[in-house]
């Protein structure tokens, strides 16, 4: 059991001058962060890199797809340039060392038709996800699409959309993950769900229905934890809670109000109970 923190909450940008966060989540016992890769060269990766190796963190990338680049646009130059955005993005995060790409990489955020996804959409979501594999297997970095509630998204909201894309797909080096934010708002029975897709999910987010502190709110985390016990995880466990450091963010998710005290008070909180559920989950396996 790996345990990650995704950095958006901090914001977009970061760099050597966010050396002492990092230093304090490692300290704090974090295995791993999710880097945003939202903007900036290549060389301003590598040299994240360098500083996350000399922490001891291991780096991912935390990345989506743009209105400009959309990946299920009908018009094929925009969908060009998603190519290109997607190739970036694997080479920012081979920069860095990452090992993993998350996120709404399949479309934008906050985009919609007035409808559902189109066959012709699923075509190009199936197209442009292959090809982002393709391209970033040769550097050992493998995807993961994100299933974004319907009030953000409508290309895949569900567990089961994921699930018929990646089985398009069919690359090894593709999968998706399951958030416990996304759903607690899209599924009966989240942990149930997880259990039957999880042969095909390659990474997990630990958020609470708020997106606040994990374990403060009504996310069913004894059970989702008692589910990864079982299905054998050994992934990491990526918190991912939002606050208003990233005012472009912060709309697109609603975050209007604190969610948490402050941010060591997240990191501390949420490793803690992430600990302490994980533990839980094994004694009452045996």
């Amino acid at each position: 059991m790996k345990i990650a923190f995704n950095l958006l909450v901090i914001g977009a940008d970061i760099g050597l001058q966010h050396a002492r966060r990092l230093e304090r989540l490692k300290a704090l016992g974090y295995d791993a962060v999710e880097i945003p890769v939202f903007s900036g060269i290549e060389q301003h990766y590598a040299a994240l890199g360098r500083l996350l190796a000399d922490i001891g963190l291991t780096a991912g990338a935390a990345a989506a797809a743009m209105p400009e680049a959309n990946p299920v646009s009908a018009e094929a130059s925009v969908r060009a340039k998603a190519r290109d955005h997607h190739r970036w993005i694997v080479d920012c995060t081979a920069a860095m060392g990452g090992e993993i790409i998350a996120g709404p990489l399949h479309s934008p955020v906050g985009v919609f038709t007035g409808v559902g996804p189109t066959p012709e959409e699923f075509d190009r979501c199936v197209e442009a996800m292959r090809a982002m594999a393709d391209y970033a297997a040769p550097a050992g970095i493998r995807i993961s699409a994100e299933a974004v509630n319907r009030f953000e998204c409508y290309m895949m909201s569900t567990i089961a959309q994921a699930s018929a894309v990646h089985r398009a797909v069919n690359h090894p080096n593709y999968g998706y993950m399951f958030d416990t934010f996304h759903a607690n708002i899209e599924e009966k029975d989240p942990p149930a769900t997880y259990e039957r897709y999880h042969g095909e999910i390659n990474h997990f987010h630990v958020s609470e229905n708020d997106r606040g502190v994990p374990g403060s709110g009504h996310v069913p985390f004894a059970a989702h934890f008692d589910a990864l016990r079982r299905c054998g995880y050994e992934g990491w466990l990526t918190v991912e809670s939002f606050g208003r450091a990233l005012p472009e963010l912060a709309g697109a998710t609603r975050v209007w109000r604190d969610l948490f005290d402050d941010l060591d008070s997240l990191f501390v909180e949420s490793i803690a109970f992430i600990r302490r559920e994980w533990a839980a989950a094994g004694e009452r396996l045996v």
